[in-house]
């Protein structure tokens, strides 16, 4: 398991891991999830449909998957895709829509006002974050009253069968493929690591409230591989 001295060092880190599979981030992807991330990213998108007008942040936007999906199913929504990855974002530059503003910055200092977003999303990026808190304290910050937060993240099947066949998976069939595809095998340990040390659910749910959300909730996915957790800002 990968060892942080510091989440500086951390967020180094990942930022050079990005950055050294940025070319072939959504290939990879695709294929280790067995296309399942186009369904995951889609629910996730239905769950902001109350807002379909005004701007989203999309956090950690990586190469912009979730940026796309979120202008593709309301077309009066505009996207700020923050990443702190430059790599990552000029990877997802090709044919990008005019409604979505690639920015390069830092998760736990947000570029934006207060309560700017109607929502704020975040597509396995929450992982990533040296800081948690600090993160989640800033994605309540931008966000207006009464919008909502949604955190797209792997968690861990708790189902025997299902968490036998997935932790064989994800700690050694994942990195040997995509080390061969994407020529980096540490950044996918790093991946499978990084899942393994994630907080539990009730853990994570804990930390949005501390961080002001007035209500939270979790949708599991896929027996739980991934989940989507829900933040609600109270109005006023």
């Amino acid at each position: 398991m990968v060892q942080f001295s510091d989440p500086e060092h951390k967020k180094d880190y990942v930022r050079d891991k990005f950055s050294s599979i940025s070319g072939r981030y959504d290939l990879i992807n695709s294929l280790l999830s067995f296309r399942l991330d186009r369904y995951w990213r889609w629910r996730t998108v239905r769950m902001l449909r109350d807002f379909p007008s005004g701007r989203v942040l999309d956090l950690c936007a990586g190469t912009m998957p979730l940026s796309r999906a979120l202008i593709k199913a309301a077309p009066k929504r505009g996207v700020l895709a923050v990443d702190f990855c430059y790599e990552m974002l000029k990877a997802g530059m090709t044919g990008l829509s005019g409604r979505i503003v690639p920015v390069c910055g830092d998760g736990e200092k947000i570029p934006a006002a207060n309560a700017s977003f109607w929502g704020v999303t975040v597509a396995f990026g929450v992982r990533n974050l040296g800081r948690t808190m600090d993160g989640l304290r800033e994605m309540h910050r931008v966000i207006k009253p009464g919008g909502r937060l949604l955190i797209l993240e792997f968690s861990r099947p708790t189902v025997p069968v299902i968490k036998q066949g997935y932790n064989f998976y994800l700690n050694h069939v994942l990195p040997k493929l995509a080390g061969l595809v994407s020529g980096d095998r540490d950044a996918y340990e790093y991946l499978a690591s990084s899942i393994a040390a994630f907080y539990e659910p009730a853990e994570l749910m804990g930390m949005m409230k501390d961080a002001g959300f007035a209500t939270v909730k979790r949708v599991p996915l896929t027996f739980g591989v991934v989940s989507v957790y829900l933040g609600f800002k109270a109005e006023g």
